[in-house]
C-alpha cells in the first residue's frame, strides 16, 4: 500500500447528527480515519483503495434533511497525530472543567478530562456537550447511580465520576464510540464506569438517580418512556441534542410521562433541558 491518501473535507448542517451518519456510511467504504472539524468532518482513504465513484452510494449526500458540501485533495504520508493536533483544540467550560487531548498541557481546572477522540464524537466542542457539562458542574451528583446514554467519548460519564457519581453505565450504539469510551474511562482512571454497546433496550429493569441523554430529538422522543421507566423517584433527567424549535415536542413528552421541568440552557440555538421525576 502507498502512503498517499485522498482527504475529503465535508461541511455539514446540522453538524452533529449529520456527522455521525456520514461517518457510519463512509466507514462501510475504505475510509480509515476521520477528524472532527469546526463545520463538519474530514475523512481519509488510501489512494490505492479510492476511485472517483466512492461517494456515489453514500445515501446521506442525497438526503433533503442535511446540507453537505465537500472538497477533496491528495495528501502524502498523513501524520495522524498531526491531524488530531490541527483539528482538536482544548476547551474550557466556565473555568471549572478542562477537556483536552493527551498532547494538550494540563491546566489548574478542578476537573481535568483527557480524551482521545479518534472516530467518535462528544469532544466537548459541540454546544450540546458543553451545556451538559454545565448542568453537571452545577449539580451535586455524589453517590448517584448514573446513565450516560449515547455516550460518544464518555466525557459526561467521566465528569460524573469525577464529581462523585457511582456506579455509572455508559451506552452507545456505535462500536467506535463504545471502544473509545472504554479507552477514555481507563485514561482518566475511572473505576465506576461500565460501557455497553447497544440502545435503549438495554435499560430494561435498570434504575438510575441521574440519566444524561445527549442524542437527537427523534431518538429522545422514541426512547423517552424507557428513560422515565428507568428513573428513580426524585431522579434527574438531563436532555440535549436538539434545537429551540424542538422544545415543545420534548417538553410535551416529558410532562405527559410525569416529569417536572426545572431548567433550560441555550447555546447558539441548541438547547439542553433539565427535568426531575
Amino acid at each position: 500500500m502507498s502512503n498517499i491518501y485522498i482527504g475529503y473535507h465535508f461541511t455539514i448542517e446540522p453538524k452533529e447528527l449529520g456527522s455521525e451518519i456520514l461517518i457510519a456510511q463512509l466507514g462501510e467504504k475504505a475510509f480509515e480515519s476521520f477528524t472532527e472539524t469546526e463545520k463538519g468532518i474530514s475523512a481519509f482513504v488510501q489512494k490505492d483503495l479510492w476511485d472517483e465513484m466512492i461517494l456515489d452510494d453514500i445515501h446521506i449526500l442525497q438526503s433533503d434533511e442535511f446540507t453537505i458540501d465537500y472538497t477533496f485533495e491528495e495528501i502524502e504520508q498523513v501524520n495522524w497525530n498531526e491531524e488530531w493536533e490541527k483539528n482538536f483544540e482544548a476547551i474550557d467550560v466556565d473555568g471549572n472543567c478542562h477537556v483536552r487531548a493527551p498532547f494538550h498541557p494540563k491546566t489548574d481546572a478542578e476537573f481535568d478530562i483527557v480524551i482521545e477522540p479518534k472516530m467518535s464524537f462528544g469532544t466537548g466542542h459541540h454546544e450540546t456537550t458543553h451545556m451538559m457539562i454545565q448542568h453537571l458542574l452545577e449539580m451535586d451528583v455524589t453517590g448517584m447511580k448514573t446513565l450516560d446514554m449515547g455516550c460518544g467519548t464518555a466525557i459526561l460519564a467521566i465528569l460524573a465520576e469525577m464529581k462523585g457519581a457511582k456506579p455509572i453505565d455508559a451506552i452507545d450504539i456505535d462500536n467506535w464510540c463504545y471502544l473509545n469510551s472504554i479507552e477514555n474511562a481507563e485514561r482518566n482512571n475511572c473505576k465506576h464506569i461500565t460501557v455497553y454497546e447497544g440502545e435503549a433496550a438495554l435499560l430494561t429493569d435498570k434504575k438510575y438517580d441521574l440519566i444524561i441523554a445527549n442524542i437527537n430529538r427523534n431518538i429522545l422522543l422514541n426512547d423517552m418512556q424507557s428513560y422515565v421507566d428507568s428513573l428513580n423517584p426524585g431522579g434527574t433527567l438531563l436532555l440535549s441534542g436538539f434545537y429551540n424549535e424542538d422544545i415543545s415536542f420534548i417538553d410535551s413528552s416529558c410532562k405527559e410521562k410525569g416529569l417536572t421541568y426545572v431548567k433550560k440552557l441555550e447555546r447558539n440555538n441548541w438547547v439542553s433541558l433539565k427535568y426531575v421525576n
